[in-house]
């Protein structure tokens, strides 16, 4: 299941944009570093690179960030006695949709565990709802830009989505369609026929629901590019040539091995997993963000990184999907921004030498000399 099922024959394949393209594979080898520096206990930096110093990024590995692996471990793998599978399938899915750990603690502790069908059916989620959002303020992250929020008529958001839990999960056996689907572009492909479900967040939810016990489809049969990946994806290529944004993924996620080594950067994976459909997706997001930058000479609809680095709130316990089989174990533990100048301001960055992007000689080195 490591291992892409998809070959490509293709007439034209993607053509790189030469610099930019090698800078995706030296991203992820510097930002999974400086993970496993960080998880080795060692202390601040944990990377040489200025850019990451500063600056928030996501994790190479998808499971590895933090409201991820709350997911899979409290949410995904819960230990609620009373949860059915269909239960389990509402729960990952509400989560997703707010994708906030306090929201989710918040909610179960008014409930008295995690929500459940029962208490969809009985109004007792949105009162439950309609409390958090008044003593926290808010009941969603701004990680995930969802869909028009009055689709069901009501002006609250969270209102909108409690009409759409109903109408996917009590009125359409969202739950049961969901576990006899036969592929994860099958479910993906349900998630999305519903309203408020965009495309990106049909994917999301799926490959959250994937990581648990319900499914056990490969991350590589199926994947979707996100608003942040797409552009990415023309910062790193300067024509796909026949390959759709989803193709040029996976045939990234085929050619790791043989990049990483061509380019002589470590590169170890997480605790041996190789990078699967939903990484190098991110990894496209991700790389966008880092050429604002790195290459700010590369025109983008985002013209700064907006997050810098300030550390996490609490020690993660490393927790992922056992059916994955990892020798995975540690704890990422709480940390502060470095002191000096890179706290709380902008430290002096290395910038790039100023490039021409067609330019035929541009090496990877130039960006950090």
């Amino acid at each position: 299941m490591n291992s892409s099922p998809t070959h490509f024959i293709r007439r034209t394949p993607p053509q790189i944009r030469k610099g930019v393209y090698e800078l995706y594979w030296t991203f992820a080898s510097r930002r999974q570093a400086a993970f496993e520096a960080r998880l080795a206990g060692k202390s601040q930096p944990w990377t040489p690179d200025p850019i990451l110093q500063i600056y928030k990024f996501c994790n190479v590995f998808r499971a590895a960030d933090r409201v991820s692996q709350f997911m899979i471990k409290d949410v995904a793998y819960g230990q609620d006695a009373e949860t059915t599978a269909r239960d389990r399938v509402f729960q990952i899915t509400a989560f997703r949709t707010f994708s906030n750990i306090a929201t989710w603690e918040s909610v179960a502790y008014e409930l008295g565990g995690a929500p459940r069908l029962d208490h969809l059916r009985s109004g007792e989620f949105e009162r439950a709802l309609d409390r958090v959002k008044a003593r926290n303020g808010g009941l969603y992250t701004g990680a995930f830009i969802l869909c028009a929020n009055k689709a069901f008529g009501f002006d609250e958001k969270h209102r909108n989505h409690v009409a759409l839990f109903k109408h996917m999960f009590l009125d359409h056996s969202c739950g049961e369609r969901v576990l006899q689907a036969p592929s994860l572009e099958a479910v993906v492909e349900l998630l999305q026929s519903f309203p408020l479900m965009g495309p990106f967040m049909a994917y999301q939810t799926a490959i959250d629901l994937n990581y648990s016990e319900l499914l056990d489809f490969s991350e590589n049969d199926y994947t979707q590019a996100g608003p942040g990946a797409l552009r990415g994806l023309k910062k790193a290529f300067t024509d796909l040539g026949d390959y759709s944004p989803a193709d040029t993924i996976l045939w990234m996620v085929d050619r790791q091995d043989e990049e990483f080594r061509r380019l002589e950067l470590p590169f170890r994976g997480l605790f041996g997993r190789r990078l699967h459909g939903i990484d190098c997706q991110g990894l496209f997001c991700e790389l966008d963000k880092y050429c604002r930058e790195a290459v700010p000479e590369l025109t983008s609809a985002r013209s700064r990184i907006k997050a810098k680095y300030s550390g996490s709130g609490g020690d993660i316990g490393l927790f992922f999907p056992p059916k994955w089989q990892l020798a995975s174990s540690g704890v990422v533990r709480a940390s502060r921004a470095v002191s000096g100048a890179r706290e709380g301001s902008r430290a002096t960055v290395v910038r790039p030498k100023s490039i021409k992007v067609a330019r035929e000689k541009f090496a990877v080195a130039d960006l950090f000399a």
